[in-house]
């Protein structure tokens, strides 16, 4: 297995293990990861927006598959099964996931997944009849982003 393939592989283990803190200690410093909920992490967010939904996660189940690398580049498809805390709904993310890699560690990370398909699991009816509107992923953006804050303002304190 190339080593960046046992690097995508160490993260989604980790992520499996809710284990926020290896699932950071995968990239590098400059990391940048932009998904359509958390768009345009950049550095200590990228690995504590993980940090802050694995210590959230209840009932987070992760299966990943699919985990291709080579010296510059990889790629993995991944699942996740979980509970949204703030409906109570259940949902099953389907997410492509594409790495750049610097020095062993990952420098760019991006997930693809469909918003409105996750909207409309996670928020209901509102979700399927919003969840294809800009106006609804910047309000889900814009509140992910107030709780990343929070949970980082309250780790600073530790």
């Amino acid at each position: 297995m190339h080593p960046n393939a046992a690097l995508i592989t160490r993260f989604y283990t980790a992520f499996q293990a809710g284990d926020g803190e290896a699932m950071a200690a995968c990239y590098a410093p400059e990391i940048r990861f932009t998904d359509p909920v958390f768009p345009g992490l950049q550095g200590e967010a990228a690995g504590d927006m993980w940090r802050m939904l694995t210590a959230a996660a209840k009932d987070l189940r992760i299966e990943f598959s699919g985990v291709e690398a080579d010296d510059a580049r990889g790629k993995a498809h991944w699942e996740a099964f979980y509970t949204f805390s703030a409906t109570g709904k259940p949902v099953h993310n389907i997410i492509d996931a594409t790495f750049e890699f610097r020095d062993g560690l990952i420098v760019v990370h991006t997930d693809v997944f469909s918003f409105k398909r996750w909207a409309g699991q996670a928020l209901g009816f509102m979700g399927k009849l919003l969840g294809g509107t800009g106006w609804l992923q910047r309000k889900v953006q814009a509140q992910a982003g107030a709780g990343l804050r929070k949970f980082q303002a309250a780790r600073q304190k530790i």
